[in-house]
């Protein structure tokens, strides 16, 4: 069974002794670049520069021969620009505040911070302001914000729409062969096509945008969402309405290539709560996720995908009830979120994609046999009666031990054995 057939399975809840891996497909998914290269190394594959696929978190391009290695299943269109508003084409050398060589875009242009670290720009525009940072001691950049003083007088939503447009002929057939491209392997696939991420926090403050204009401080937008919601409704309904005639081309132009689509990554939990209680959910977010998760499912085989970091337990009948089939990263040690408690409550509605492994703790603070209980204990838990795949709990950071993403991929290797 290869990993397309495998992830097939895995969605629809079908219980297998292998398992759906997932690193790299998504930027919630992925492996920092210098877990990245450390990884080759490790493995004993080729030495070359590793490309940073995602700068905003500076994410590694985790190319097939370490997919082998690590026995991924899943590969991932990532779109075509990145966070900061340039595509990934024109590759360039660059060596980071770390001092690693690397390969990044070709408009992936820094200057020095005030702080001896870098200050990035958006499309590489170096004559206007700033917006990201990454601190001398930093392994990857954080939003600056570029917050006009806001007049309330002359608020304008039409401000906060200028990041999403119908998509262009010439952007939709690089899409597509991109997409089918990948689809031609042998691995499971997963799409994020951008413009469905409701109210997403990293991209409020817009850091593809030159010139944001609306409310782009992140404080000032939670506030929005109680003090003005009409604001916020009116960007989430043309929002909306502009995603849904996107999927639709995009859908004419790769048929069911895809077999689940990024939908969201909009965070609504803390560690310890929530930001917004079931009710505020239903009012403000479930409309809109659910008009694109309807016609996803009204007019595609896609599984659809919904990233949320933090305590969300008690806002998962929402999810569901906004038509979401994937819910990510699984943050098990959140509060409300036992492992145990979540598979036996949700696990016939929901795919757990993460929850693999605790990237706050175990994995780059715990020793290589801690890794592998907790790896063995979770597998045991959310691969029971299918519908889970594996992942860490968000993005492998940089200093990660080798030897603990080491220890996780053995143990995931064991398992499956075990379950054979």
């Amino acid at each position: 069974m290869n990993g397309r057939q495998l992830l097939e399975k895995t969605l629809n809840h079908e219980e297998t002794s292998e398992l759906s891996v997932d690193f790299g497909a998504t930027g919630v998914s992925g492996i920092h670049v210098l877990c990245v290269e450390r990884l080759r190394d490790f493995y004993g594959l080729d030495k070359k520069p590793v490309k940073v696929i995602e700068p905003y978190q500076m994410l590694g391009a985790i190319d097939d021969d370490l997919k082998d290695a690590m026995g991924i299943t899943i590969n991932g269109f990532r779109g075509l620009s990145s966070m900061f508003g340039f595509r990934f084409e024109d590759w360039k050398p660059y060596t980071t505040l770390w001092g690693q060589y690397v390969l990044v875009p070709g408009k992936f242009i820094t200057t020095p911070g005030d702080d001896g670290g870098e200050l990035i720009y958006p499309e590489g525009d170096t004559t206007v302001r700033p917006s990201g940072k990454m601190p001398k001691s930093g392994f990857f950049f954080d939003s600056i914000i570029r917050q006009d003083e806001i007049d309330d007088e002359n608020l304008n939503p039409d401000d906060n729409m200028e990041e999403f447009g119908l998509i262009s002929d010439e952007d939709l057939n690089l899409i597509s062969a991109k997409v089918l491209e990948l689809a031609g392997q042998d691995r499971g696939l997963i799409g994020s096509f951008g413009g469905t991420g409701l109210g997403d926090i990293a991209l409020v403050p817009a850091p593809m945008l030159k010139n944001p204009k609306g409310i782009r401080d992140v404080t000032e937008w939670y506030i929005s969402t109680v003090t003005r919601p009409e604001y916020i409704h009116y960007i989430f309904q043309k929002q909306t309405e502009i995603a849904i005639e996107n999927l639709k081309r995009i859908k004419e132009a790769i048929g069911n290539a895809v077999q689940a689509a990024f939908i969201c990554g909009t965070d609504f939990g803390t560690q310890n709560s929530q930001f917004c209680g079931p009710e505020a959910f239903d009012d403000l977010y479930t409309p809109y996720y659910r008009k694109i998760n309807d016609w996803i499912h009204q007019n595609t085989q896609w599984k659809t995908f919904k990233h949320s970091c933090g305590a969300v337990e008690p806002l998962i009948p929402n999810i569901i009830r906004a038509g979401f089939d994937i819910i990510n990263p699984v943050q098990c040690s959140a509060t409300g979120m036992e492992p145990e408690s979540l598979k036996k409550k949700y696990g016939r509605d929901l795919v757990f994609w993460g929850g693999g492994v605790d990237t706050q703790k175990t994995l780059p603070f715990g020793t290589p046999d801690q890794v592998r209980e907790e790896v063995l204990t979770r597998c045991d838990i959310f691969a029971r009666g299918g519908g889970f795949v594996f992942n860490a709990i968000h993005n492998i950071q940089a200093d990660t031990p080798v030897l603990n993403v080491a220890a996780m991929i053995d143990a995931l290797k064991e398992f499956q054995g075990n379950s054979r």
